[in-house]
C-alpha cells in the first residue's frame, strides 16, 4: 500500500509525521464535525459543512469553500473505523457501501502513541498514475501538512 518500490505503491501519497499532542486529541479531531470544522481545510480554504456517522459504511462528508466562495461537497464512506487508532474512509463509495461512480482516492489515517506525542500516518490511494499526479499538483504535502498543523494549534487551544 505505502511501499513506493510496489506497482500499488506508486500510485501513494504519503504525510507521516510525529505531532506534539496525544493520539487521542488526534482521533477526536478527526471524528468530531465541530473540530473538523476548525482544522480540515488548509486556509484561505475553509471547511463549512462537515457530517460523519463513525462506523464501517458511515458517512464522510465534507463542504471545503474556497477563496472566492465556491463550495466543494466531498462526499463518501468510513470502510474501517479502529477507535483511537485507524481510519479509513474513501470517495468511491457512498454511505452504506453504494457506489458513487466517482472516485479519486481512498484515505488511511493511523495515529500511534509516541514518546513526544503521536505518530501520525496519512496515506493516500489512487486508481492511477494520473490522480496521484492530479492531487501532487493540487499540492497534497502543502495541503495535508497545513492541515495537520492547523488539526495541532486547533486541539492545543482546547488543553
Amino acid at each position: 500500500m505505502s511501499d513506493a518500490t510496489t506497482e500499488e505503491g506508486k500510485l501513494d501519497l504519503v504525510l507521516e509525521r510525529i505531532v506534539d499532542i496525544p493520539p487521542s486529541l488526534v482521533w477526536a479531531a478527526w471524528t468530531t464535525p465541530a473540530h473538523l470544522l476548525e482544522w480540515f481545510t488548509p486556509a484561505p480554504w475553509k471547511t463549512v459543512d462537515c457530517e460523519i456517522d463513525l462506523k464501517a459504511g458511515g458517512i464522510f462528508r465534507t463542504v471545503m469553500r474556497s477563496p472566492e466562495g465556491v463550495d466543494h461537497d466531498n462526499a463518501g464512506c468510513y470502510l474501517e473505523v479502529i477507535p483511537g487508532k485507524k481510519l479509513v474512509f474513501t470517495d468511491a463509495l457512498g454511505s452504506g457501501f453504494r457506489p458513487t461512480g466517482n472516485s479519486f482516492m481512498t484515505a488511511i489515517i493511523t495515529f500511534e502513541p509516541h514518546e513526544t506525542g503521536t505518530q501520525y500516518k496519512a496515506v493516500v490511494l489512487h486508481k492511477n498514475a494520473e490522480d496521484k499526479q492530479k492531487h501532487m499538483e493540487m499540492g497534497f504535502h502543502q495541503g495535508w501538512g497545513t492541515a495537520l498543523d492547523q488539526l495541532v494549534a486547533h486541539m492545543k487551544k482546547l488543553n
